[in-house]
């Protein structure tokens, strides 16, 4: 994407400044969403090698006297990197200045980790009565298994994900993406903001807790409730849904296309187009339809058997039902759409030069004349310590200019 003048420099959250202590994925997803926003997010990382997934890979890209993980690029755009020695009182005294001007701070240590460094949330909000603590760990900060370490795949597992995912009841599968992380990153940067307009009322902050354990369970959905309101266990079953018919994956000639036939109506013109007799006991409605599932599977893709799929998902579309095909992530990125949306951004690496990678999801627009005002200019993800001397600096200013009274909090 393009970086003119002409584009929005200010996001939602411009002003704001975050120090991002978190490493892996679920706290530097939800740095980074922020960042996003228009936060100045600073990325606090260990001198002896920085967050953990500098170091996940293959795939690594460039030179191979210093190369870099894909996985790292995915979850820290738009942030700056300062290493500081937290054991040491040098690396102490510069968070500590860096807390005291910041609006909010985000980590996922275990609980205890860093109160024996000395920045327990007692110990932080003395410093910044204001500040907004985003804290995520696997299992929830207290009860009897707090202690416990987490993993997106081990919560999967222990959430009852893996129990939903699979091609049937005696195949758990992970998600494809770590998904425990990513939600707890999306809920906690939710929590977050919540905590800042809470702010401008009280004029104090608070600490936000989610855990990778909280996240999964509360996207249950509907299959929570069919436990926990109807009794019963669900298991995976595959690329059909539960309680609706037909909605999923189904086979025709040389592929596979994807339906999703959810209402009476969509199944009167689906039976209809593919002749089809939607007026059968067993196929009378959705409840008829879900309890004889393999026999309307079975109906569809006879159906199905003659068309190839570009052809089918035209007819389909000819008969307004929703419908779509699987596509590889390289199909993904090709895709016009994609790119319509601003979910691929190009950014400059300081050593890759010019890379793309996956954009924000979110858009905002003005009111009045419907402009769209998303920040469109984005930064790379930063080498280890990329702008810690910058960083420090800018503190040494600031306080300087606190001393005078014209400080500004998250200014560069």
């Amino acid at each position: 994407m393009s970086n003119d003048s002409d584009h929005p420099t200010e996001g939602p959250l411009t002003g704001y400044l975050v120090v991002d202590l978190s490493r892996a994925l679920a706290g530097p997803h939800a740095g980074m969403m922020l960042a996003d926003l228009g936060a100045r997010v600073i990325k606090v990382e260990n001198p002896g090698g920085g967050d953990d997934t500098r170091g996940w890979g293959p795939p690594f890209v460039g030179p191979e006297d210093d190369p870099q993980a894909t996985y790292f690029l995915s979850c820290n755009r738009n942030k700056e990197s300062i290493a500081l020695d937290l054991k040491g009182d040098d690396g102490r005294q510069v968070l500590r200045e860096l807390l005291e001007r910041a609006d909010v701070v985000v980590e996922n240590f275990r609980p205890g980790v860093l109160d024996r460094l000395g920045f327990s949330t007692a110990d932080m909000h003395a410093l910044n009565p204001t500040l907004v603590i985003l804290s995520i760990t696997g299992f929830g900060h207290d009860g009897p298994e707090a202690s416990r370490s987490g993993y997106d795949q081990i919560l999967q597992g222990e959430a009852g994900l893996m129990s939903l995912t699979g091609s049937g009841p005696h195949d758990p599968q992970r998600v494809g993406v770590p998904i425990a992380d990513l939600l707890s990153g999306m809920y906690g940067a939710f929590g977050t903001l919540a905590a800042l307009l809470q702010r401008e009322r009280t004029g104090k902050g608070q600490i936000v807790r989610t855990s990778l354990l909280s996240a999964l369970i509360g996207v249950h959905a509907f299959q929570g409730t069919r436990q926990t309101v109807a009794g019963e266990v669900p298991q995976a079953q595959g690329n059909h849904h539960p309680s609706i018919a037909p909605y999923g994956l189904f086979h025709c000639r040389q592929g596979s296309v994807q339906i999703s036939v959810g209402s009476e109506k969509l199944w009167s013109a689906f039976a209809a187009a593919f002749g089809i007799d939607g007026t059968v006991p067993e196929f009378a409605t959705n409840a008829d339809r879900v309890r004889n599932r393999e026999k309307v599977i079975e109906a569809v893709e006879d159906a199905f058997a003659g068309y190839e799929a570009g052809p089918l998902l035209a007819k389909l579309n000819e008969a307004g039902i929703p419908a779509g095909k699987v596509r590889t992530l390289d199909e993904v990125y090709a895709w016009e759409q994609v790119h319509s949306q601003g979910l691929v951004v190009d950014v400059e690496h300081r050593i890759l030069g010019t890379i793309s990678l996956p954009g924000p999801p979110l858009r905002f627009f003005s009111p009045g004349d419907a402009a769209e005002t998303t920040l469109t200019s984005h930064s790379a993800p930063p080498l280890l310590d990329q702008d810690g001397e910058q960083i420090r600096r800018w503190l040494e200013s600031a306080t300087h200019e606190r001393v005078a009274g014209t400080a500004g909090r998250a200014g560069r």
